[in-house]
């Protein structure tokens, strides 16, 4: 399995390599690489047992392949599969390809580490894939998104790295699990680091301005699963260590409100999914120990919902209610929603059963009332006006990529097929019917056009600061 391991993970990169070489097959060497990560992190959910790799034993440099990794590596190659498809007959460059297969192997990489030093390499070989991505249609305005993004990116990583030097200064490793015994200030500067790069909390600000102004495949790996290269180690934390589990099943819970509380006054529709991707990290960090799963389903809707987004008439809510949108179009936003949700016979449902069921009691009520919110924030796109005859076009490659990952949302549920018992069905659709009840009750009627002053470049700043001293309270607490 070792050889198995470090070949699968030199695989991706090395098809960026032969893009640049051989063009013209870009696109069969990033389906094939896709293909091998779908095997890969099936495997590793089947076998159960995890094992690990020593790359550099006196420093705790380890690699560790478990169910957990399986599952974020299983959405790694299903989004990027869908992706590759959506594009396959676009005008998109060999160096474009190049980018998402570097990303691809860079996200494999992140997902198995457990050590603090290889992921900060491969958490920056992401963030300059990242960039290159979003830079990619080279106008002023993709170019500062990018430049933005890039800035925060290596601030915090800035941050990380003083945290592992003092991980390694208090253990002589740099192992995850030498967290618990470093000073205080190690952990503080370290969760900084992972919350911004996943998005959490108010730290995850930037999040919403760069995954609604990238292009439309570029912001469907970015919310399906780039993202969640910060969310993992998280989760591996918070599974290793009990002293982390609370801290990260907090930012769990406050995330997942503060990003419904945006999605719902939200006018643009990339604007409203990026909000939502906040707010389902919420729901992937409230449950450590089933956060895989989740993280899956997550992926599969969310990719699915950026790339339709991208097949819309206008991106302004106001605007599709007036212009009805196709129902094909119309049909995917719906799976998608609904599957986020909750809604039975949708991966959403099992994935938010399991996590419901994995809450500390403290949780439970804000959770609970965290999932009617989704319900909610859905209703709002998933009853806009639709029509069978239109003149929009979907792009080329949208219904090879959607059948795939409509597919891999139906066929997921098998990894918690208990979900589908009466209580559990009945307490799901009893969520979405308030939910909706709420929204057209109460909602649909509100008009509150929330600040976007928080998402300044300057202001993210002052937020990251304020956030590394609610770190270091909560640490030292």
């Amino acid at each position: 399995m070792t050889t198995l391991t470090i070949v699968w993970l030199v695989l991706p990169l090395m098809a960026g390599l032969m893009a640049y070489l051989l063009p013209r097959l870009a696109r069969s060497l990033g389906i094939g690489v896709a293909i091998a990560s779908i095997a890969y992190g099936l495997a590793l959910i089947l076998r159960q047992t995890p094992f690990s790799l020593e790359l550099l034993d006196s420093f705790g440099v380890t690699l560790m392949a478990d169910p957990l990794s399986g599952f974020f590596i299983l959405t790694n190659g299903l989004v990027t599969a869908a992706v590759i498809l959506y594009c396959w007959s676009g005008q998109r460059s060999a160096f474009f390809f190049a980018q998402l297969y570097i990303l691809h192997g860079s996200l494999n990489s992140a997902f198995l580490c457990a050590d603090f030093v290889s992921l900060y390499v491969a958490l920056e070989v992401i963030s300059i894939a990242v960039f290159l991505l979003i830079a990619y249609p080279r106008t002023n305005r993709s170019i500062w998104v990018g430049l933005r993004y890039l800035f925060v990116s290596n601030t915090v990583m800035l941050f990380y790295l003083v945290g592992a030097v003092l991980v390694y200064e208090a253990n002589q490793s740099f192992a995850f699990s030498g967290l618990a015994q470093a000073a205080p200030e190690a952990q503080a500067l370290i969760l900084l680091g992972l919350l911004t790069k996943g998005g959490v909390f108010i730290s995850g600000l930037w999040l919403p301005l760069t995954h609604s102004e990238a292009e439309v495949p570029v912001s469907a790996i970015l919310s399906g699963v780039a993202i969640k290269a910060g969310i993992f180690p998280l989760v591996r934390c918070a599974q290793m260590l009990d002293s982390v589990d609370p801290i990260i099943r907090l930012f769990g819970l406050g995330t997942a409100f503060l990003g419904i509380s945006f999605a719902l006054f939200e006018k643009d529709i990339k604007r409203i999914l990026a909000f939502s991707t906040i707010s389902q990290v919420g729901f992937v960090l409230a449950a450590p120990p089933v956060a895989g799963f989740y993280a899956l389903g997550h992926g599969l809707a969310k990719t699915a919902l950026f790339l339709t987004a991208g097949s819309l008439p206008s991106r302004n809510l106001d605007n599709l209610r007036q212009q009805p949108m196709a129902t094909p179009a119309w049909a995917t936003i719906t799976a998608g929603g609904l599957s986020l949700a909750g809604m039975p016979l949708l991966t959403g449902f099992a994935s938010k059963a399991l996590t419901l069921e994995n809450l500390l009691s403290w949780q439970v009520i804000g959770m609970n009332t965290a999932a009617i919110g989704s319900a909610i924030v859905f209703a709002r796109v998933i009853f806009l006006p639709h029509q069978p005859t239109s003149e929009q076009k979907m792009a080329p490659g949208f219904w090879p990529a959607i059948l795939l990952l409509g597919a891999a949302l139906v066929a997921a549920n098998a990894f918690y097929i208990e979900a589908y018992s009466l209580t559990k069905i009945t307490k799901a659709l009893a969520i979405i019917a308030l939910g909706w009840l709420i929204y057209f009750g109460v909602i649909r009627r509100m008009a509150l056009l929330l600040p976007r002053t928080l998402e300044l470049l300057e202001h993210l700043i002052g937020v990251m600061s304020l956030a590394l001293i609610g770190l270091f309270w909560l640490v030292l607490a």
